[in-house]
């Protein structure tokens, strides 16, 4: 076990190298010019020069690239152009909401999903499964700022429910912290609900299928019992394996969410460096989000040793 996992954090190292340098070319070989960004309309072609040459962006690619690698491998991720501060500091203030909301919502997935797609896999072909996987297909068909708009209007602004944005930190109480929370994650978490949901129904069906599903019933099992211990059980692999995916997607897929609902996140501060062409933010962010990715795939292939005794590493 312990061998898979230096092997499986070794192997992070080149795909890690491979995204900072695609990121970093892509970022310097399209059009855009930082120094333009923050001299402003007004500036002059000499003040536009000199803030190219402060920022180091007149040395060549490799020299830039060659400077910014050493510093991330100190743990130093460089100077945000446009705030003016560090960005690990900067990615420290904006990590708990996307944390948060990442949380919430995959949660809330699960938690509707998985029973949705064993009723589903129950009662495969019939009324039920018809409209469960309607529903599903319904939440693969809603854009994501469609229904936040239409929830928005609804709960917020009709009913008065709930507020209509931003983000209340845990440390100022966990009611408030989840108020804002549950629209950004109803929204967020309905194609992940229809994801999870049909796999569970693909997967669950097929373990119905199984002998031992059989000779559960025949022993007089309760049919709970059968779905949840043997079936579920049986039919875990699948699920964890999308919900990890899910989770992943979810921690760099949340820029649309957070920009509609004003959260202070990740997504928000990736929106805001890109629009200022604010390359060691943009950077940092996207090798952070690369970085949690493996490190989920690496948490989704250690779990199935829990589910499946035969799979040893």
């Amino acid at each position: 076990m312990l061998r898979f996992i230096l092997r499986r954090i070794l192997a992070t190292i080149p795909v890690l190298l491979v995204v900072a340098v695609f990121v970093f070319l892509m970022l310097r070989l399209t059009p855009g010019d930082p120094a333009a960004v923050i001299a402003g309309d007004s500036a002059t072609t000499e003040q536009i020069a000199k803030i190219r040459d402060s920022l180091g962006l007149n040395r060549s690619l490799a020299v830039q690239f060659g400077i910014w690698i050493a510093a991330v491998l100190r743990g130093d991720l460089g100077e945000s152009f446009f705030f003016k501060m560090p960005v690990t500091a900067l990615i420290a203030q904006r990590l708990e909401p996307t944390l948060a909301l990442a949380l919430a919502t995959i949660v809330l997935a699960v938690l509707v999903a998985v029973p949705l797609g064993v009723l589903a896999a129950w009662r495969r072909g019939g009324w039920l499964d018809r409209v469960l996987m309607g529903f599903s297909t319904l939440g693969f068909s809603i854009p994501v700022f469609v229904l936040a708009y239409l929830l928005i209007w609804l709960v917020s602004l009709k009913l008065g429910w709930l507020p209509v944005e931003g983000y209340r930190r845990i440390a100022d109480g966990l009611i408030p912290c989840m108020r804002h929370l549950i629209l950004p994650s109803l929204t967020l978490s309905v194609i992940y609900i229809a994801l999870i949901a049909r796999v569970t129904r693909a997967a669950v069906s097929d373990a119905l299928t199984e002998d031992f599903v059989r000779t559960a019933r025949a022993k007089g099992l309760p049919e709970p019992v059968v779905l949840v211990r043997h079936a579920l059980a049986n039919a875990a692999i699948p699920i964890v394996t999308v919900i990890g995916i899910g989770i992943a997607l979810l921690i760099g897929g949340v820029v649309v969410t957070e920009s509609v609902y004003a959260i202070p996140g990740l997504g928000r501060l990736t929106v805001d460096a890109v629009l200022a062409r604010d390359f060691p933010t943009i950077q940092g962010v996207i090798l952070l989000f690369s970085a949690a990715y493996v490190v989920v795939n690496l948490l989704i292939d250690l779990s199935y040793t829990l589910f499946d005794p035969r799979i040893r590493y």
